[in-house]
């Protein structure tokens, strides 16, 4: 496939990359992409956490680790910590998965920890606090969500990486384990005020708009079309590692909401899915001289589990099988109050648009081409997803890999299930 049959008037909002659990698929697939799209090691992104509560001590191996009817959640952290022998340690941390059913990403270097990973309630945290007796660990923040479907994740990889969060060049010279060169963390109390108070002053016509904060999302632009706060400004590219606000050196563009501002005195409201990301970009505007920034403790997961949904539209995108979650997904007791009061006095508008028609979904959810050669990550409502039977444009639709229309909350299979079955209609 050599190009993508994309509207013109969508071909800027609109994503060019797999899933990103993509590889279950096929391992030997080689990705066909439009030539403005990024490789699919774009999507090696990572969640992380807010503070958990005390945890029991972790079990030994057993043999009840696979039991169907046993609750699978989903975990997740990160630690920016000096590790003189980050090899020895990934020896230490594999030892103790032996026996135990967790799948997921966990990567270490020299400069820290980021996990994401899914398992049997009791393995997945009897591997939490196996971390947390390293003193180096013993305070991360920890965030737990549950899955209704067993594991997240096709398997486990737990390995060296040279960099934890993926950016266009290296990370490795960046000072991320000086905390004064991140920025300020904001509990989410304060940054639901600081929200509401942005929000306000954008809303009034006698202020200076150079005079305001800018709330900036630092992650995906896909992330952002399924969910984000209120006012905040959408990356401009569709992969984070690419983006560039306040990093250009180049004319002021008008796509950068960081070009023309005064660094010493515009507050820089930065916020993500658990954080990792804001310590990684909040580094590098801070080398380039942005004095004022401040980030949302734990990310949007750790908000919308103690503030609820208040200043938020939309569901969390999460880069495992479930995709997307609803608010109500962290923190159901205030979603049950602020949705009684939503579908009687306001109720949200669809903001979320088809990447084919324009029309809005009512699913916020992406889905991938069931072109497996194409894989595309995409929004689409009802009618074209029946029309293009599952497939993100008309060329995907002749294409001799096809998979079928997926219904409902399901991810595809490997290829060889969909082989297999056609061998055995024939």
């Amino acid at each position: 496939m050599s190009s993508l049959a994309i509207p013109i008037s969508l071909a800027r909002s609109r994503s060019t990359h797999p899933s990103p659990f993509a590889h279950c698929i096929s391992p030997r697939l080689r990705w066909v992409f439009p030539a403005r799209a990024a490789p699919p090691s774009s999507w090696k992104c990572i969640n992380t956490c807010v503070r958990s509560a005390a945890l029991p001590k972790y079990p030994t191996p057993g043999q009840n680790n696979k039991v169907h009817d046993e609750e699978y959640i989903v975990v997740n952290f990160y630690c920016f910590v000096f590790i003189h022998d980050p090899q020895h340690l990934l020896a230490k941390h594999l030892s103790f998965m032996e026996g135990r059913d967790i799948h997921g990403r966990i990567y270490l270097n020299e400069q820290g920890i980021n996990a994401q990973y899914s398992g049997p309630k009791k393995d997945a945290l009897a591997y939490v606090e196996f971390v947390k007796e390293d003193q180096r660990f013993s305070d991360i923040l920890v965030q737990t969500s549950s899955t209704l479907c067993g594991h997240a994740f096709p398997r486990l990889k737990l390995r060296y990486k040279p960099s934890l969060v993926q950016v266009e060049g290296k990370i490795s010279d960046l000072p991320l384990l000086d905390t004064s060169m991140r920025a300020t963390p904001l509990t989410t109390s304060q940054w639901k005020n600081r929200l509401e108070a942005v929000n306000n002053v954008n809303n009034s016509s006698n202020v200076d708009v150079n005079t305001k904060s800018i709330i900036l999302d630092v992650r995906n632009g896909y992330e952002w079309d399924i969910g984000h706060f209120q006012g905040a400004q959408r990356p401009n590219v569709d992969c984070f590692r690419s983006t560039s606000f306040g990093l250009s050196d180049s004319e002021v563009l008008d796509s950068d909401p960081l070009a023309a501002v005064d660094k010493d005195k515009t507050d820089i409201l930065m916020y993500c899915t658990g954080g990792i990301r804001c310590d990684v970009y909040s580094t590098m505007l801070r080398r380039r001289g942005f004095k004022r920034l401040y980030t949302l403790k734990g990310g949007v997961s750790n908000y919308l589990k103690t503030e609820g949904s208040v200043g938020w539209i939309g569901n969390l995108f999460v880069f495992d099988a479930r995709l997307s979650l609803p608010p109500s997904s962290y923190n159901s007791e205030a979603e049950s109050e602020q949705g009684r009061v939503q579908e009687v006095v306001s109720p949200v508008k669809a903001f979320a648009r088809c990447y084919l028609c324009d029309s809005s979904v009512s699913e916020l959810r992406h889905r991938n081409c069931a072109n497996i050669d194409c894989n595309l990550l995409f929004l689409c409502c009802t009618e074209c997803l029946t029309d293009l039977r599952g497939c993100c444009c008309l060329n995907c639709t002749t294409a001799p890999r096809l998979r079928p229309v997926l219904l409902g909350h399901q991810r595809y299979k490997k290829w060889h299930h969909y082989r297999d079955l056609e061998m055995q209609s024939r």
